[in-house]
């Protein structure tokens, strides 16, 4: 229950500094460092609260190393990014596609398959989003960080279902 007053104090003051060093890196690093915009950035933001647990639960790791490891962290994520913006093989790489799960009140099974959802997570998400009927609904997207979009009305540009898999290039096609 009780190990000793070095193991509270250390907890106290590296976990105090710990805490400190990653919300500055972290004001520093930008936006993005934190975001959660697919499974890659969602890893990241894991493992810095792991780095965090571990500087302030072992005394075996310093905080010079738990710093390292936030800053490790925090450069490979910008790295990856600003790859990403830069190279479309990168960006497809660590951010998966946003898909079409229903399009005019039809569920889309291929694209449900693929995506393992079930058409009661797709109804469930269209009720979160205060609607009682799917025929009200044009679509519902899975958005790259898993995500529901509900979209009641697409209107004729469609400019925002640009980059969807399984939308129609054309209004009156049917979804691929």
């Amino acid at each position: 229950m009780f190990n000793s007053w070095s193991a509270l104090f250390h907890t106290l003051i590296v976990g105090s500094l710990s805490y400190l060093a990653l919300v500055v890196m972290l004001r520093f690093s930008g936006k993005r460092t934190l975001s959660k915009w697919n499974a890659f950035d969602f890893i990241v933001t894991i493992a810095y609260g792991s780095i965090l647990a571990t500087m302030l639960l072992s005394t075996s790791t310093s905080l010079t190393q738990g710093i390292l490891g936030f800053g490790l962290l925090i450069l490979f994520q910008f790295g990856i990014t600003w790859l990403a913006v830069r190279s479309s093989i990168i960006q497809s790489w660590i951010k998966s596609q946003p898909a079409l799960l229903l399009y005019r009140g039809q569920f889309q099974n291929h694209i449900l398959r693929y995506e393992r959802v079930t058409e009661g997570e797709v109804r469930s998400a269209i009720r979160n989003q205060g609607y009682g009927s799917l025929e009200e609904i044009e679509a519902v997207v899975i958005e790259t960080d898993g995500s529901f979009s509900v979209i009641p009305q697409i209107g004729d540009a469609a400019s925002a279902m640009k980059d969807v898999r399984g939308y129609p290039d054309s209004r009156e096609s049917a979804p691929v």
